[in-house]
C-alpha cells in the first residue's frame, strides 16, 4: 500500500490550504491534545499518516464517516479535507479535545465535518438524528484500542456491509485471533491488513480493515467502557 498524498505539494489548492490550516493549528495551539509541535513533523505524523487510508476503497468511497476516539482530530479532519462529499463526524468524550477539534474545524473551513462530544457508545445507541446507530459508510480508529474493542464499538455505527479502518502499529497476532474469536458475535470480520510505514508517524503502521457482516446484534452497545474493560474473545 502507498499513501496518495505524502505531503503538501501533492495536493490540490484548496484541500492543501485545509490541511496546511490544521498543521498550524495543532503546532501553535498550547492546547492541542498532541506532543507534535513541528509543522514538518505534523505533516508526517498526522497528516499522510491520516491521509494513507484513502488507499482503502470503501474509505474514499464512503460518504459518511464516523472517527472514534478522535483525540485530536486525526485521521478525521484531513479525510474532512481530501472528501469534501463525504460527511464526517469526529467523535470523541473529553471536552477539552471536543473544544480543540471545533477550532480546528473553523480554522480549516471544514463545512463537512462536526464534533460529536459524546461516548461512542452513547451516540450508538439511539436512531438519527438524535444518535448514530447504523449511520455511517466507515467508522475510522488511529490507534485507540484493541482490534476486538473497536470492531465493538463500530459495530452499532455501521450500515450493513460498512467498514472499520483502523490505524494500528506493529501487528499482533494474538490480538488478531482475539478479533477472531468475536467476530460472528459482533458481525465484524477482518478483510485486510496493510503495511503503510513509509508514510505514517511510525514505520510499523499497518491499517487494518473490517467489514460489517449483518445486522446489529441487539446485545450491542454495551455500556461505555465495557468493550474496553471486559473485551468480548479474551
Amino acid at each position: 500500500m502507498t499513501s496518495p498524498i505524502a505531503g503538501p505539494d501533492d495536493l490540490d489548492p484548496s484541500t492543501r490550504a485545509a490541511l496546511q490550516a490544521l498543521v498550524e493549528q495543532v503546532s501553535a495551539d498550547p492546547s492541542a491534545p498532541s506532543s507534535v509541535r513541528d509543522p514538518e513533523d505534523a505533516w508526517r505524523v498526522h497528516i499522510a499518516d491520516s491521509l494513507s487510508g484513502l488507499e482503502v476503497e470503501a474509505l474514499r468511497g464512503a460518504g459518511s464517516i464516523a472517527d472514534v476516539g478522535a483525540g485530536a482530530g486525526f485521521p478525521g479532519l484531513p479525510l474532512a479535507a481530501a472528501l469534501p462529499a463525504a460527511r464526517i463526524d469526529l467523535i470523541e468524550a473529553t471536552a477539552r479535545k471536543c473544544e480543540f477539534i471545533e477550532r480546528a474545524i473553523e480554522a480549516a473551513a471544514l463545512s463537512n465535518a462536526r464534533v460529536v462530544c459524546r461516548r461512542a457508545e452513547e451516540w450508538a445507541g439511539s436512531e438519527p438524528p438524535a444518535g448514530g446507530r447504523g449511520a455511517y459508510d466507515a467508522v475510522t480508529a488511529r490507534a485507540v484500542g484493541r482490534l476486538a474493542t473497536l470492531a465493538e464499538l463500530a459495530s452499532p455505527l455501521l450500515v450493513d456491509g460498512g467498514v472499520l479502518v483502523a490505524w494500528k502499529g506493529r501487528r499482533d497476532p494474538d490480538e488478531e485471533a482475539e478479533m477472531d474469536r468475536v467476530a460472528e458475535r459482533i458481525e465484524m470480520g477482518r478483510v485486510d491488513v496493510s503495511w503503510v510505514g513509509p508514510y505514517a508517524g511510525s514505520r510499523n503502521r499497518h491499517i487494518h480493515v473490517l467489514r460489517k457482516t449483518g445486522a446489529t446484534p441487539p446485545e450491542l452497545p454495551r455500556r461505555p467502557g465495557m468493550a474496553k474493560k471486559r473485551p468480548f474473545g479474551t
